[in-house]
């Protein structure tokens, strides 16, 4: 006797797809700069109050603590917000961190940290893609 078993497909919210590509951009930004603590000076640079920017003063912290800011918020916001705001918010920000990511990708020595990189453009791509694509609503 031979039993045939089918796997139940559900179709997933465009807004819970985005929800989870949110969370895994975020997550590997936390990954990644994780792992950067193990560089060469980057410990001792911290304790002398300096960034990749400069100076470690209250302006170049707050701009990029709100890089991770606004990508953690993506994540409930890509759930929370109406479908036509959502949308644009989230091609917008898809695109800005996409250009971002690819400028580190090149800019930065470490190989892990190019990885890191590329792999959040193209989950940041995928986000401005499905956003883009965003299933219409049918009259029928």
């Amino acid at each position: 006797m031979r039993i045939i078993s089918k796997f139940s497909e559900y179709h997933i919210n465009i807004k819970i797809k985005l929800c989870a590509l949110w969370s895994a951009v975020t997550s590997l930004y936390i990954y990644c700069d994780y792992f950067e603590l193990y560089t060469p000076t980057k410990i001792e640079a911290m304790i002398n109050g300096t960034t990749i920017f400069g100076a470690g003063d209250q302006t170049a912290l707050l701009g990029l603590s709100s890089i991770m800011m606004v990508t953690s918020l993506m994540i409930c916001l890509s759930v929370l917000l109406p479908a036509k705001v959502n949308r644009i918010l989230n091609i917008l920000v898809g695109f800005i961190m996409t250009v971002m990511l690819m400028f580190l990708a090149y800019s930065v020595g470490w190989y892990f940290y190019k990885m890191y990189a590329v792999v959040e453009s193209i989950l940041t791509m995928v986000i401005v893609w499905l956003a883009w694509k965003w299933p219409q609503e049918s009259n029928a």
